[in-house]
């Protein structure tokens, strides 16, 4: 829990966007404009159930990310399939320096971001 303390990543670094649906048939639309208009400079998107954790877009897109860069997600569960998973995701994400931000919860991983996190993870 104590990455999710570490100092935020310095700016300057880009945006990049992961969204996901659940189901081939299910359009992502929605999400990757989103993304667009949230500045993001690339964008990952897999069409496959949360609940796998073996998403080809999303290992792509971790893979991608560099230091000073922000993960923006349309909604916290476009990222992780429970609290744990997503506690864990952007525990890792910070320790790698790169910022998190969820669009619908106007979440990210700023102090006051950081707080709601820990809030989070206690609950978990």
């Amino acid at each position: 829990m104590s990455d999710l303390l570490a100092p935020e990543p310095a700016p300057g670094g880009a945006l990049v966007g992961y969204a996901r649906v659940s189901t081939r048939e299910q359009k992502l639309d929605r999400q990757l404009r989103a993304l667009e208009e949230a500045g993001c400079a690339k964008v990952f998107a897999d069409k496959q159930s949360g609940k796998d954790a073996q998403r080809p877009e999303l290992k792509a897109c971790m893979a991608y990310l560099r230091p000073g860069d922000t993960l923006v997600v349309p909604a916290l569960d476009r990222l992780a399939r429970s609290l744990h998973d997503l506690i864990t995701l952007v525990g890792d994400l910070r320790r790698a320096g790169v910022g998190f931000r969820s669009l619908h919860e106007a979440l990210d991983t700023t102090p006051g971001g950081r707080l709601v996190f820990h809030v989070f993870a206690a609950l978990a």
